[in-house]
């Protein structure tokens, strides 16, 4: 016994590691055992420092990570997001996209080689015969309906919508509607439809919560006929949200005065915070050229005709509704402007060939005019203009531009010519009708059947 202890020691003396000194000496605890039968055990240096006689034991664990926890664990930890990486807006579509259970579906035994395996998908005797391994014939059935099962649970697949009930960008809510305001005792809100302009989540930061995440919705809501209103909705959910701003928007309706029901009354400027709108008068068919909020906007309130011009901040969508909502309420009527100006307020149509007609008369005429009293539009925009892109600076002594004079010449006071032929003989006429009474310009009367 004396002489394995001191081979344990020179273990101990030569293993580098000192986590491998257990492990040595355990094997050596079992030999001596089964040596106490002998008479005599003699162990010498050389023995123990031979090359043949170096036990090493490295420690082995059978249980890991991917032993312990099942499917399903182990696919949240690759696709999962941190809490601090979710308050940063990180793994939005994390749970849109599901694993495939490859298993489903499948018989144990059987793969894509049709195989008969004894013992595994069929017994090993069958009556008094024994089963061989055999190849089956394929079954293309049995695959295509493997393919569609799993084509149909691993696909996350969005709502299709038709392109008219889009937003603006694409399945986004910004640019849909919700539906009109729901009902408060017997106001149905009959023809009313509501518009979502922005829909976003919000943070906000407290003492004893923490950072709390809401959901934020922006909507506008009208009939089309000059009754309009927006409002702000917050809640935990999206769905609640959109249905506090809907029912709000309805309690905060306001009448927008329009100009024939298709455009506003005159051309105005508007401001809120840094949005700047410079908003232009249309004639019908003109459409409405403008920034997709105040597009929105329009159609709640029922203006089909107008161009404005956003500068500023064009990108913060509740100053923009703001800005253009303040000045649609703030129009003012020609008989209004007309008492404010002393002047009479006339307009020029291209229908009636820009011929001025008197829309407001003030009650008392100003005798002087001033230079401000020159441009109705600059008085109407509070002295505001909106920046406009340099001409181009026309070289008259360029080639080119000679060939466009040339090429231009025979259009030129075309305008002119027709309001002249209108003054002097009240129609549009050629200059050979006396000669030749034909040359008329012919008008075409539609006769109704009389039934």
């Amino acid at each position: 016994m004396a002489g394995l202890w001191n081979a344990a020691k020179c273990l101990v003396q030569l293993s580098p590691n000192f986590a491998y000194l257990k492990m040595s000496l355990r094997p050596i605890a079992v030999t001596m055992q089964s040596i106490n039968h002998l008479s005599t055990v003699k162990m010498t240096t050389p023995l123990v420092s031979s090359t043949m006689f170096n036990p090493v034991v490295s420690p082995v664990r059978h249980t890991s990570f991917f032993t312990k926890l099942p499917a399903d664990k182990l696919w949240k930890g690759v696709t999962s997001v941190s809490n601090a990486g979710k308050k940063r807006g990180r793994g939005r579509a994390v749970g849109k996209k599901t694993a495939k259970n490859l298993n489903r579906g499948q018989v144990i035994g059987v793969g894509k080689t049709n195989m008969l395996w004894p013992g595994l998908n069929s017994p090993i005797i069958q009556g008094k015969e024994l089963i061989q391994q055999q190849k089956l014939p394929d079954d293309p059935e049995r695959e295509a309906k493997l393919l569609k099962l799993r084509d149909e649970m691993g696909a996350f697949r969005l709502l299709r919508l038709s392109p008219l009930d889009r937003g603006w960008s694409g399945p986004k809510l910004p640019g849909r509607s919700v539906g009109r305001p729901d009902p408060v005792g017997e106001d149905d809100f009959e023809g009313f439809d509501t518009i979502v302009l922005e829909f976003k989540i919000v943070c906000n930061m407290k003492g004893n919560l923490g950072r709390t995440r809401r959901t934020s919705a922006f909507v506008v809501t009208g009939n089309g006929n000059g009754l309009a209103g927006f409002a702000i909705g917050k809640a935990q959910m999206g769905m609640t949200a959109l249905r506090k701003a809907k029912n709000r928007a309805a309690q905060k309706l306001m009448y927008v005065e329009r100009y024939n029901e298709h455009t506003v009354m005159h051309d105005f400027f508007t401001a809120f915070g840094k949005t700047r709108i410079f908003v232009q008068k249309k004639p019908e068919g003109y459409g409405l050229v403008c920034h997709r909020v105040i597009r929105e906007i329009c159609k709640a309130v029922g203006i089909k005709d107008i161009y404005a011009k956003v500068e500023g901040s064009t990108k913060n969508v509740q100053h923009v509704a703001k800005a253009f909502m303040v000045g649609l309420l703030q129009q003012k009527s020609f008989e209004k402007i007309a008492e404010e100006t002393k002047l009479h307020v006339v307009e020029f149509r291209k229908e009636r060939d820009y011929f001025p007609q008197i829309m407001a008369k003030p009650s008392e005429v100003k005798t002087v005019k001033s230079i401000n009293d020159m441009d109705l539009n600059l008085y109407l925009n509070d002295g505001k203009v909106a920046t406009k892109k340099k001409k181009y600076q026309v070289n008259e002594s360029d080639p080119t531009w000679k060939n466009h004079l040339a090429k231009t010449e025979r259009f030129r006071n075309h305008e002119q010519v027709r309001v002249n032929l209108l003054v002097d003989h009240g129609e549009v006429r050629s200059f050979l009708a006396d000669r030749y009474p034909e040359c008329r310009q012919i008008k075409f009367v539609k006769k109704r059947e009389e039934s």
